[in-house]
């Protein structure tokens, strides 16, 4: 099992060199060695989610010593459980599919060869982070994925919002990566040790012992995790992601650099559990960073910054389930998010390819005539999204509202809700607007087609996938998926439950009917016009406008952070650059220049000139010597 778990690991990195190194030589098959090298990877999950069936607890393999430094020894090593078996599968599963439909996405762009080989570095960094056994390797898994969410977002580079786009990402996860560094070294020197294992043993033969620094290091390391997973408030690098290819959006969204942080949180749930008070900053979070994001997709006219806020949201709701210890209801939404987001982004990317590359849905409308496939999937994806059963969504999305009111918190319980209206209302609105009604622009439905099948059949397996996989968590912590990672994550242990499971019902039906509302509401206004939504933008004035600007985070944090940094910056460069080093060194060479001027007129080869220097250095040596006398 050793051998096929670094085949599962490696294989993406030998496609990234092939092509990195040699791609020259594959051209426009530059997809043949990335694919092959994915899809062993894929056939490697699910040996080794085969093996997970037998084996509950998993295994270890140390490699070797990576780093021997002092006291600090840190392992190359590799953890297999259930909930890496987990993650194999999603990461492998989408970034497969995303391969394969990049195909024809990607045919005519000349940076072909280069894309394919960061989308395999890519999938080789999440797997990485996915497997590592301490928190070192994970670290450097998770700069690596943030390399690559650089190298992609940024992948046109030529264009300027594209180049900032990257750069904007990158930065933003400094800051959260920051804090997760703090954390390690929070451990480290509260345990002597990085290993996942020899930590969550301590901590566990002692409870309550660590208390105290546990509080520290959860809240240095959850930081990362709303850096990485885009929570607020640093979301702001997540929508202007879009700037990046689709396949790539749907590959950062549904299986690689947003889950990182969620997964993170469930790795380590044994110290988030010693100190439930950051459980319940970090569910509170989740909740305001769900409605936050939900509410600003409400005004968004791009589709792919509409799915980019949705993926927030629904980030959030994932927070919620780990921050008040539901680690197994988070992690199934993280799993069936990522059959159905993957779908809504690709099938946004199928209307790109039918229509020219245009995002406005303003410029859409009647395209379900022309592009059946890309319209059946992407409602399918909506009502996933949406919570609408028997899809996926609606069984991880009611387990985690589930969660939340029957431990006692119902503000948080009551956001969440409101947030599933919310999803219901924007998912719908873009659909009515995007392939219902009468077109809008008449050249743009007349260019418009159905994708080829490169395309359409990953966007349909993706959709099977969204129907079937909510059934896995079909009877909460008796489902097989509870049942799956019991061994790992364990169950809910927080007490005690604010309502018995018979109200579970009406829990499961108030979900429901948000979205069946959110739906409702969507068809009257943006299919039937009434109400109508352009006068009730202008009835709702300020609070629009301030939807319509993303309640001006952007522009607020140019004004406190940006703007202030950048001038200090040149005031730096002004005084230190050019005034201190600049001036330092200028001043040296010139008063080297000007000795050299005084010897060199000393120097002028006429006979008087040299006798009058002699006659002085003799009158000087005599005045010396009567002075000595």
């Amino acid at each position: 099992m050793k051998g096929i778990l670094l085949m599962t690991l490696f294989a993406p990195l030998a496609g990234a060199i092939l092509n990195g190194f040699l791609g020259t030589w594959f051209r426009k098959k530059a997809h043949f060695p990335a694919i092959v090298a994915v899809g062993l990877s894929f056939l490697g999950s699910l040996v080794l989610f085969q093996w997970s069936l037998q084996h509950p607890l998993g295994q270890e393999w140390i490699l070797y010593t990576w780093v021997p430094v002092a006291d600090l020894r840190v392992p190359f090593g590799l953890l297999f459980d259930r909930l890496a078996a987990i993650m194999l599968l999603v990461v492998t599963t989408v970034s497969f599919l995303v391969h394969i439909y990049s195909i024809g996405y990607m045919a005519d762009d000349p940076g072909y060869r280069r894309y394919f080989a960061y989308l395999n570095l890519f999938v080789f960094s999440m797997l990485l982070l996915v497997l590592a056994n301490n928190f070192l390797l994970l670290f450097v898994g998770w700069e690596a994925v943030g390399l690559c969410s650089y190298l992609l977002i940024g992948f046109w580079y030529e264009k300027k919002t594209a180049s900032d786009a990257g750069k904007k990402a990158f930065i933003v996860n400094r800051i959260g990566d920051a804090g997760f560094l703090l954390g390690i070294f929070t451990l480290f020197a509260t345990f002597g040790t990085l290993e996942y294992t020899r930590i969550f043993e301590i901590v566990q033969s002692n409870p309550g012992y660590f208390s105290g620094v546990l509080a520290a290091a959860t809240l240095f390391l959850f930081m990362g995790a709303v850096g990485k997973s885009a929570q607020f408030p640093l979301y702001v690098w997540l929508p202007d992601a879009m700037e990046g290819p689709t396949p790539v959006s749907a590959l950062i969204h549904a299986a690689t650099m947003v889950t990182a942080g969620v997964y993170m949180v469930a790795r380590s749930h044994p110290l988030f559990q010693e100190v439930p008070q950051i459980g319940t900053l970090v569910a509170s979070i989740g909740a305001f960073t769900a409605i936050f994001a939900a509410s600003i997709a409400l005004v968004t006219d791009d589709i792919k910054r509409v799915l980019a806020y949705s993926t927030i949201s629904q980030l959030g709701y994932m927070f919620v389930a780990v921050g008040l210890g539901a680690y197994t209801a988070g992690i199934f939404h993280l799993f069936t998010h990522a059959f159905f987001k993957g779908l809504l982004f690709l099938a946004a990317g199928s209307v790109m390819h039918a229509t020219g590359g245009e995002l406005n849905m303003h410029k859409m409308g009647g395209l379900w005539k022309k592009m059946p496939h890309t319209g059946w999937t992407f409602v399918i994806g909506a009502l996933a999204l949406s919570g609408i059963p028997p899809l996926a969504g609606f069984f991880s999305k009611d387990e985690i509202l589930a969660s939340a009111f029957r431990t006692g918190h119902t503000l948080i319980w009551g956001v969440a809700w409101a947030t599933a209206f919310l999803t219901a209302l924007y998912m719908f609105r873009l659909i009515f607007k995007v392939f219902f009604g009468n077109p809008r622009d008449p050249a743009l439905y007349e260019h418009a087609h159905e994708s080829p099948p490169v395309m359409t059949v990953p966007m349909w397996i993706l959709a099977v996938l969204s129907v079937t996989v909510g059934w896995l968590g079909l009877g909460e912590e008796s489902s097989l998926f509870h049942r799956f990672l019991a061994p790992t994550l364990g169950h809910l242990e927080i007490v005690p439950p604010m309502v018995e499971k018979e109200a579970g019902l009406g829990l499961i039906l108030l979900s429901v009917a948000a979205g069946l509302a959110g739906i409702w509401l969507a068809y009257q206004m943006f299919l039937k016009g009434s109400p109508n939504p352009t006068a009730l933008a202008q009835r709702a004035g300020f609070f629009y406008r301030l939807l319509k600007g993303k309640y001006y985070v952007d522009e607020l944090y140019q004004t406190v952070i940006v703007t202030p940094i950048r001038g200090l910056a040149v005031l730096t460069f002004r005084l230190v650059d050019r005034i201190l080093i600049d001036g330092t060194v200028n001043l040296t060479g010139k008063s080297l220049a000007a000795t050299g001027n005084v010897i060199r007129k000393g120097s002028s080869a006429r006979t008087r000139t040299y006798l009058f220097w002699v006659l002085l250095g003799a009158h000087v040596l005599l005045w010396f010597l009567l002075k000595g006398r």
